[in-house]
């Protein structure tokens, strides 16, 4: 802190990409300005010449069961954290691969039984870093293609400017795998011969790979390298893949950045560009950089990384933040890689050559599918004045709810627990999705549907959704798009790659069709964490309500494929499928409002209970104002955390829900929408208590518990 501001100080860095291995390496690679791509090596292509990738010098360790996602993760934050003092409070991490080359491997030699990869899904990265660090407070995982490292930036930002957390561990990781090398192959956005970021003759990028973390505080301890100022987001909602022509998204998001730094853009003088080389992307780059800077657009240095290194997705933006943070260190601007000719409709030339500059602010550009757009603002140690604290993110004004489960909609899913009966099951297509528009769900698989139709059945009618947010949860992601993308590629023995499956496979497409639909240009944010998916999206938008007023939709949903459910959840019965998922429309407070999102809070250590009911209030103010507990109960380590919470709150009736509702990863969204409902009508049905009449819940809270190797806490009540 410093007066009546705060500063958050970078005093940790790790990154491992095809530009080398730490930041002393990266640096000179950078400072040298030549490419780094070669051809695949990490598994065999069937036929042709490899295309140029950017793998990173990274031997795998064949004795670590761990995927090389996951192994380059805790490379790289290892050494952001080396002799770094203190746990982190939190960390945050943005990654679209998660295990799935281990589990590509599994397919391909036809090993897919039940379980087969225990760490195929997002969150266990994000986990094992956490165990690394040592970290006993919220683990975070946000998926949002290659905006996702930046996003987590922007999130730890949040973290510290709101006193949640005074240490962060943020950034991102991607490994290559078939999935993305093929997938992009399919867009037709890979240039055979190598990237040419902004260049007149430029035809795509080149897939990548990497890690990067920063390690962050809002302390005193440790030595500063660079300063986070600001970060920014937005949302397109234009189209799945391609940018707004004219660059709205990215203009929104840079000028949201700037903003939250206190400065003006003239202040920049070094801007890391997204700079794909793909036709479209460096088009409206170009064009929201000329409409932010105007005359200036020549001024700072301009450059991408990504012909020296490729694109390595998930990692991009916390690549390109932790390059940022090396530049205003060490005083030099990096090459734009591949450059050569100018292309007149860009009107500009990107910086040919790296060249030492003392700089004192940069800023960071990471921007991905559906439209999603992240920037940062990083500036060298106590250049500019620190900035004011957040605001307070809760309570958030639930104006509307809506679920979908094997019942149906929230009126049959109440009506199906009313008579004491389950909801679990699968959702029926026909009366779930009969509303949503047959020109954008036409080539739309089941998760986006699922959640399509749950944002249009809660959206109230006076939602103004032009500058909505968007946070989604999803412990899967789309496993439709991605079971069919691959099995097609396999089957034809690479030759044949649905397009329309890859765009459909990565974890935000549902919240993009949904900004889509609703024209939703706020911030679009999706995470996985597991059972903690929901939980984790609530808890993004606590952190963002101190700065992001207006609507937003808080969403979470998965669902259930035939092969791919039990293969990647030992515990799901394949003979019992269940999906569905929640929503909450959150806005202003209102006379009809239904109800409070009053606490939303994670926990990295499956022994937090009584840390938990202690930010509660205590034991004793928990059994005071809480009518019905609601427990996720995901996993055996959850049996005997739920008999210690009955324990500790013998008089509150605990209702443990997925016995009623299904085991799918985001079931407790699914909860929290039932939760908000029981609340509204005044009370909860008998099935919830095994008793023979409801239970009364006037004047009364009710509380969301996500048990097991994580805990979680959401508290609702009426206004």
């Amino acid at each position: 802190m410093s007066g009546s501001g705060m500063r958050v100080r970078v005093i940790g860095l790790g990154l491992i990409s095809a530009l080398g291995d730490g930041p002393r390496a990266s640096e000179a690679a950078l400072r040298a300005g030549r490419p780094h791509l070669g051809r695949v090596r990490l598994f065999p292509l069937a036929r042709g010449a490899s295309l140029p990738v950017g793998e990173a010098d990274f031997p795998d360790d064949a004795a670590n069961p761990l995927p090389r996602c996951h192994q380059l993760a805790l490379h790289a934050a290892r050494q952001a954290l080396a002799g770094s003092g203190p746990a982190p409070d939190a960390v945050v991490l943005g990654t679209t691969t998660g295990g799935m080359l281990t589990t590509e491997r599994f397919l391909a030699a036809h090993e897919a039984r039940p379980g087969a990869n225990p760490y195929h899904s997002l969150h266990t990265v994000t986990a094992a870093v956490a165990e690394l660090a040592g970290c006993r407070g919220p683990a975070l995982t946000v998926s949002t293609a290659c905006s996702s490292g930046a996003l987590a930036l922007a999130l730890a930002l949040r973290l510290l400017r709101s006193g949640r957390a005074r240490r962060v561990l943020a950034g991102g990781v991607d490994s290559l795998c078939r999935l993305t090398y093929f997938g992009f192959h399919a867009l037709q956005l890979v240039d055979a011969d190598r990237p040419k970021p902004f260049d007149r003759r430029r035809g795509g990028m080149a897939v990548a790979e990497g890690a990067a973390f920063l390690l962050l505080t809002s302390g005193r301890e440790g030595r500063s390298l660079a300063e986070l100022a600001g970060a920014g987001l937005s949302c397109d909602a234009f189209h799945e893949t391609r940018p707004h022509p004219e660059g709205e998204g990215a203009l929104a998001a840079m000028q949201d950045a700037l903003d939250d730094a206190g400065l003006q853009p003239e202040a920049i003088d070094y801007i890391s560009l997204h700079g794909t080389a793909t036709v479209d992307n460096d088009r409206a780059e170009a064009r929201a950089l000329h409409r932010l800077l105007g005359p200036l657009v020549q001024g700072p240095p301009l450059a991408s990384i990504k012909g020296a290194c490729g694109h390595s997705l998930a990692a991009a933006g916390a690549l390109s933040a932790a390059v940022g943070a090396l530049a205003l260190q060490h005083g030099f601007v990096p090459a734009n890689t591949g450059f050569a000719e100018a292309d007149p409709e860009l009107a500009f030339v990107p910086q040919i050559g790296a060249e030492p500059r003392r700089l004192r602010a940069a800023l960071v550009n990471a921007f991905g599918f559906g439209g999603n757009n992240g920037a940062l603002v990083l500036t060298a140690p106590e250049a500019f004045p620190p900035r004011p604290a957040d605001r307070p993110g809760l309570p958030l004004t639930i104006r509307a709810v809506a679920c979908l489960s094997g019942a149906g909609d929230l009126n049959a899913s109440l009506a199906r627990l009313d008579s004491g009966r389950g909801c679990a099951g699968l959702v029926d297509e026909k009366s779930a999705f009969m509303n949503l528009p047959p020109r954008q769900i036409r080539r739309l698989k089941r998760l986006a549907r699922l959640g399509l139709a749950l944002s249009l059945a809660a959206r109230p009618a006076a939602a103004r959704t032009q500058e909505a947010a968007v946070f989604f949860g999803t412990g899967w992601g789309a496993l439709s798009e991605t079971a069919d993308f691959l099995g097609k590629l396999q089957a034809s023995q690479q030759q044949f790659a649905s397009p329309t499956d890859f765009v459909g496979s990565v974890h935000n497409a549902p919240a993009s069709q949904i900004a889509l639909l609703l024209g939703a240009r706020g911030p679009n944010i999706t995470t996985s964490g597991g059972s903690r998916s929901f939980a984790e999206a609530a808890f993004a938008a606590t952190l963002l309500a101190g700065r992001h007023e207006g609507w937003a939709l808080l969403a979470g949903a998965d669902e259930y494929h035939a092969q791919w459910s039990p293969m990647l959840d030992a515990g799901i019965d394949s003979k019992a499928g269940a999906e569905g998922g929640g929503a909450l429309w959150l806005g202003h407070a209102g006379d009809d409002a239904l109800a409070l999102l009053r606490h939303c809070e994670l926990y990295g250590d499956s022994s937090a209970l009584p840390a938990l009911l202690a930010d509660l209030g205590g034991a004793a103010a928990v059994q005071n104002r809480v009518g019905l507990i609601l427990a996720d109960t995901p996993d055996m380590a959850a049996e005997a955390q739920l008999a210690e919470l009955k324990a500790l709150l013998p008089i509150v009736p605990v209702w443990a829900f997925r016995e009623h509702l299904g085991r799918f990863a985001s079931a407790a969204a699914l909860a929290a929408a039932l939760a908000v409902a029981f609340l509204h009508r005044g009370h909860a049905p008998a099935l919830t208590t095994g008793s023979a009449q409801n239970l009364p819940l006037a004047g009364r809270s009710a509380l969301l518990v996500g048990l097991g190797h994580t805990l979680s806490a959401m508290e609702f009540a009426r206004p």
